[in-house]
């Protein structure tokens, strides 16, 4: 069973973001937390925010152990860009790309067999 959380719309840059995540793939999700905390970027602050309701929504949706949860799968893809236009010398216009993201948190239950065996 597994538990997904979506952040629509964030006004950070897809390839900033991806950086953050690739650092809390494939770990627990106490682990995760304490890496997004201590990390020193500023998309950390909305995917613990994330990782908070994706854990959220599996205890409460599905019944799943809080404790024996972790970051199975997480991505993100590019949202619609906003285009600003800055004025440059001699009447010139450069134009300015904000970018969005869309960003998917999924956690899974951790296999209970294993600790069985």
């Amino acid at each position: 069973m597994e538990a997904k959380a979506h952040l629509k719309y964030l006004r950070i840059s897809p390839r900033k973001v991806k950086i953050v995540l690739d650092l809390i793939r494939g770990k627990d999700t106490d682990a995760a937390m304490a890496i997004l905390k201590n990390t020193n970027k500023i998309a950390s602050e909305s995917l613990i925010k994330l990782l908070k309701s994706a854990v959220a929504n599996a205890e409460h949706n599905f019944n799943m152990d809080a404790s024996n949860l972790y970051v199975s799968e997480c991505f993100v893809c590019p949202g619609p860009t906003l285009k600003r236009v800055m004025p440059r010398a001699q009447g010139r216009a450069y134009r300015i790309m904000k970018r969005t993201s869309h960003v998917t948190l999924v956690v899974k239950e951790k296999n209970a067999e294993k600790e069985v065996g």
